[in-house]
């Protein structure tokens, strides 16, 4: 009989393998169980193919879809859901989709032909900031009526571009309170009729806007020596609110700090009153205007905040939203100090202890000449028999607080005579303890003053 065992083939062993397995079998199940513990470090194994045609191994790598390929892919595989649930009806029954109204990407030089990822787009803001701007503001019927009761009873005539025009065109010459009082003396100078016809296109585009970029007519427009009569061609008032702050955000960045007063006091400010008005609240791009806005500080307190309180019809609602941008933003205190200056001297209503108090709340280092003036904006009170809203008072009590050691002693005692004039049940006897436990400027190491 033949023994067969000298014909058998041999079992290969597992290329690479190095005797491994061999090995793995002497080992004793102690060390085998240790081992199985372990953690063991992932290697890549590279699978041979078959020979090309040299002879050598071609290697199969393995490929991947990067991160933007399958997003793209992603979102196509989304819109074709979409197209087939709209064409069986499948989406019929649920809720509609709410669509976000989303702005150009934004850049820094006030241009919006950037790309995509250089700046978040509004949307995104909006997102995170909507619940805490565009809230409607919640006022008291009761400090609205004695907010009113402060409020110019009859206020000037609010003029706007369009109406500062028309007198350019009717009247045949420029005045002082225009731009073109640079080249006094002379007549209106009549557009050419393809210069008209082209900003008028450019009026059709921004009453439309919702995102994307703009027309590169109107952003030569803050370069034009006669860029108010241009502006008045597109008509402001048809702009969207999307287009209103891109614009502001060209404007701002472009033009010189009186003429972006100009553009703020006749454009912007009175869209933001008129959306006030009709809505109860501010549109989120018409806030962001007035952020944006602030790039220019000293054109934003002259052409929106001081016309404001000027005019004496400020509301309640338009006081508290305008004021939480001064809360919001950083705000040099030059400009603030010559805010709180020029609001101390104007004739007193509600909207300007508003404001005051934001202002003093910021916590600046004042100059005495501004304390002096805010101290005499407090006393000049001691004549009116007037019942003070709430507002004055809590106004003066932040500013006792923050500014009670830079006032002199005698300022002092006529601030503590005031509370005898106009008193809050609770207020007034903070306000007492804030100026008796503090010390006076000009006097130092002078003990607090005695409460009589």
């Amino acid at each position: 009989m033949l023994c067969l065992s000298g014909i058998m083939p041999k079992v290969k062993q597992p290329r690479g393998s190095g005797g491994a397995g061999t090995a793995a079998t002497n080992v004793s199940l102690a060390e085998q169980i240790i081992q199985g513990d372990a953690v063991k470090p992932i290697t890549r194994v590279k699978r041979r193919g078959k020979a090309g045609k040299h002879g050598g191994a071609v290697e199969e790598e393995e490929e991947y879809v990067d991160e933007k390929l399958s997003r793209r892919i992603l979102e196509q595989a989304r819109i074709q859901q979409e197209e087939l649930e709209a064409e069986h009806g499948a989406g019929q029954a649920a809720e509609p989709k709410k669509r976000t109204t989303v702005l150009g990407p934004i850049s820094k030089d006030g241009d919006s032909d950037s790309e995509d990822d250089e700046w978040p787009s509004l949307a995104k803001a909006a997102a995170t900031e909507k619940g805490e701007y565009c809230e409607e503001v919640t006022v008291n019927p009761d400090d609205e009526k004695a907010f009113e009761m402060f409020m110019n009873k009859n206020p000037p005539l609010r003029h706007t571009l369009a109406d500062i025009i028309m007198e350019k065109i009717t009247e045949k010459q420029t005045e002082v309170e225009t731009v073109m009082s640079e080249i006094s003396g002379r007549p209106m100078p009549q557009l050419d009729a393809r210069v008209l016809e082209v900003y008028k296109g450019v009026r059709e585009v921004l009453s439309k806007y919702r995102s994307g970029k703009l027309p590169k007519a109107f952003k030569i427009i803050p370069a034009l020596f006669n860029w108010e009569q241009i502006l008045y061609i597109t008509e402001p008032e048809t702009w969207t609110a999307a287009a209103m702050y891109q614009a502001t955000r060209i404007f701002s960045s472009n033009l010189k700090q009186r003429m972006a007063q100009r553009f703020y006091n006749l454009v912007l400010l009175p869209r933001v009153r008129d959306d006030i008005a009709e809505y109860k609240l501010l549109n989120f791009h018409l806030y962001m205007a007035l952020k944006k806005a602030l790039f220019k500080p000293g054109a934003w307190f002259k052409g929106i905040l001081l016309p404001l309180c000027e005019s004496g019809t400020c509301t309640l609602r338009e006081a508290t939203i305008v004021g939480s941008i001064l809360t919001k933003c950083s705000i040099p205190v030059l400009h603030s100090g010559a805010a709180m200056l020029k609001i101390a001297e104007m004739e007193y209503s509600g909207a300007n202890s508003i404001f005051l108090r934001l202002l003093i709340d910021k916590k600046y280092a004042l100059p005495f000449r501004v304390v002096d003036a805010l101290v005499s904006h407090f006393l000049a009170f001691r004549t009116d028999r007037r019942v003070l809203p709430v507002l004055w008072h809590q106004c003066l009590l932040t500013f006792v607080q923050r500014y009670k050691e830079d006032l002199s002693s005698e300022q002092k005692e006529a601030l503590l005579e005031l509370l005898k004039f106009h008193s809050h049940s609770q207020i007034s006897p903070e306000i007492r303890r804030e100026l008796v436990n503090s010390k006076c400027r000009d006097v130092e190491g002078m003990q607090p003053v005695e409460m009589e």
